[in-house]
């Protein structure tokens, strides 16, 4: 899942950063809202963690070029204010969640991963093919009953893979939902990571390499 978190802010912007990574999700920071706002635009992100009040161009003027682009994107909006209409407002303006600051980190967490759910085309809980049993919500991975060991990269690579369901995903459709702005787009990071996970995954093979393409598990594995 890609997360844009939208604070200016920086203590509270880079704590959530931290602790969506720790969750398991690739995810860009800007501390301004033109820089959000470019950024929103460029990269096809799941989830907009966006702050009304920010400097350069406010939250709300985000939300709305959002909503009026018909993009995915879901936007959860953060505000001091915890007025009824304070919340009212800011989902009129096309917001798909509210939440009051202060709040609790794993309340965030629930609300992102929930979002996150709506962004992409509905995929069952739990990824399967073959013997390979994938909980998403869990973030756990089985093979013939075995737990896998996996990084966090590693079970975001795999799950890009099989919520393609047999399709074709390029190494730069990785690059982007499974890493952040931060990753060299020319690294190896990619390929070293498929060859990881294919070996934790062992035999028979699930992963294929189609050459100048990318890379599929096909569903009749």
């Amino acid at each position: 899942m890609r997360i844009l978190v939208v604070e200016d802010e920086r203590n509270l912007a880079d704590a959530i950063v931290r602790g969506l990574r720790r969750k398991g999700m690739a995810v860009d920071v800007a501390y301004d809202g033109l820089t959000g706002h470019e950024m929103a635009f460029v990269t096809r992100y799941d989830v907009v963690v966006l702050d009304r009040d920010l400097p350069g161009m406010p939250g709300d003027q985000i939300c709305a070029d959002l909503v009026r682009s018909g993009a995915l994107t879901r936007v959860l909006m953060l505000t001091a204010s915890a007025s009824v209409g304070s919340r009212v407002e800011g989902l009129q303006l096309g917001a798909d969640d509210y939440l009051p600051k202060p709040f609790a980190f794993e309340e965030l967490v629930a609300r992102v991963q929930a979002l996150g759910r709506r962004a992409t085309p509905q995929a069952p809980p739990v990824l399967s093919v073959a013997d390979l049993l994938l909980d998403q919500a869990k973030r756990i991975a089985t093979r013939a009953g075995t737990l896998l060991e996996l990084t966090n990269k590693e079970f975001g690579v795999l799950e890009e893979l099989l919520k393609a369901r047999g399709a074709v995903v390029s190494s730069e459709e990785l690059l982007e939902r499974v890493w952040d702005a931060n990753t060299d787009p020319f690294t190896t990071t990619v390929r070293v990571t498929i060859n990881t996970l294919r070996r934790k995954l062992g035999d028979p093979p699930l992963i294929e390499t189609v050459v100048g393409a990318g890379y599929r598990v096909p569903d009749a594995a």
